[in-house]
């Protein structure tokens, strides 16, 4: 055993303290209460709602024919879900490595999910994928770049290709991250993005749907609630395709307001500078932990265009015992790690152990192996680069005593 040091390092600043709006936001945002035209059809003669202008930003931002607002990431991937043509009973392959809303949102289009292994990398594993598309027959693969960890985009292409999978993607964690020069979300026939307080864009709640295709935006616009007004979206195909679909689709009143729209359309004019200053953070926080004793960070794909807004490593040498004592003595330090080793779901925490009402819940030992000893934690853009040297030496300090 190691002499351990006289004075315990400890971090005070709050992990879930985020910037505040930014000026324009909340400028634009008291306009509109003080009209109270906050629903995104409530619009005068030759007025554009705040969620059409947003929508079509968003949509030339990633390079997208067609862009939806919605009340939440979990309602765009639903909505995904059912616009590509998911159907009660279809199954749909989903890395096992995700949060909950994912899993919820394939149980809330009546499909079935079958989760697919991840590496120890955090990244899903393409050969159980090629495996578990075989032996399920799904027609379908949800891929969750879960905590900003993106996938050999390449292969992942062309495996659904080969295969004859549609490709939806949920990229709550990668706002303005790319693979190569290709924004995530831009693969498949749907993408999906989140503006809850914790992700790169914050309007407390709010979602994205990205698509090149006419048939699905058009029945996601139905879907999401827009009654006979999406003649009122600029961020949409020709009224016909419309007419093929209006008397099919009901109405799930998922739609974006007017005020999210607000908050998030300066953000948006500000994410490349925003999304720079997370990967600085994240570089030093890197930098610090990379050849730690008993600390293993997975190197990135070349052509991860990531955006560090959260950082994920991996315990060595540890059983579960202690790396539920590291990561209790690093929160009694005030680094607030997340574990999704953990037997019961805690916070927003969970995994696919706890979804019970999965029925046929198969195991996934490679990825029971890798979640068990993963940690995981939030960079805020309110820490400066002096905390985060902070937070990497509480964890350095902690791991020292409790595994050497």
């Amino acid at each position: 055993m190691k002499p351990q040091s006289a004075e315990k390092i400890k971090f005070t600043k709050e992990f879930t303290k985020q910037e505040p709006i930014p000026e324009a936001g909340i400028k634009r945002a008291l306009e509109l209460m003080q009209t109270g035209r906050l629903h995104r059809y409530n619009t005068t003669d030759g007025e554009i709602s705040e969620a059409v202008l947003l929508e079509k930003e968003y949509a030339d931002y990633v390079g997208a024919r067609y862009c939806l607002g919605l009340s939440s990431c979990g309602c765009a991937i639903y909505i995904a879900l059912k616009s590509a043509g998911v159907s009660p009973g279809d199954k749909v392959l989903c890395n096992a490595f995700t949060l909950a809303p994912v899993p919820g949102a394939i149980e809330n289009a009546g499909a079935v999910s079958v989760f697919v292994e991840i590496t120890e990398d955090y990244l899903t594993d393409l050969e159980d994928l090629e495996k578990k598309a075989e032996q399920s027959g799904a027609e379908y693969f949800l891929l969750s770049h879960m905590r900003g960890h993106i996938a050999d985009m390449d292969r992942v292409i062309e495996i659904c290709g080969r295969l004859g999978i549609t490709l939806i993607e949920d990229c709550a964690h990668t706002v303005g991250c790319r693979w190569g020069d290709k924004f995530t979300g831009t693969f498949g026939k749907a993408g999906c993005y989140s503006s809850q307080t914790y992700k790169h864009l914050n309007s407390g709640e709010g979602g994205l749907l990205v698509t090149d295709d006419p048939d699905v935006i058009a029945k996601a616009i139905l879907f999401s609630g827009s009654y006979m007004f999406y003649e009122r979206h600029l961020s949409r195909p020709s009224m016909e395709v419309f007419e093929r679909h209006k008397k099919q689709i009901p109405n799930f009143s998922l739609r974006m307001t007017n005020l999210a729209a607000a908050m998030i359309r300066p953000q948006l004019a500000d994410l490349d500078t925003q999304c720079r200053r997370w990967n600085r953070r994240y570089n030093l926080l890197e930098t610090e932990l990379t050849g730690a004793d008993h600390i293993r960070i997975p190197k990135r794909l070349a052509k991860e265009g990531f955006v560090g807004s959260s950082l994920q490593f991996t315990l060595t040498g540890a059983d579960l015992p202690g790396v539920q004592t590291f990561i209790e003595t690093c929160g009694a330090r005030g680094v607030e790690i997340k574990w999704f080793g953990a037997k019961e779901p805690v916070g927003f925490t969970s995994s696919w152990e706890s979804w019970q009402y999965i029925k046929d819940r198969q195991p996934l030992p490679r990825t029971r192996k890798t979640l068990d000893f993963m940690c995981d934690f939030r960079i805020p853009l309110t820490f400066t680069m002096e905390d985060c040297k902070i937070v990497a030496d509480v964890i350095k300090q902690v791991a020292e005593e409790t595994f050497d």
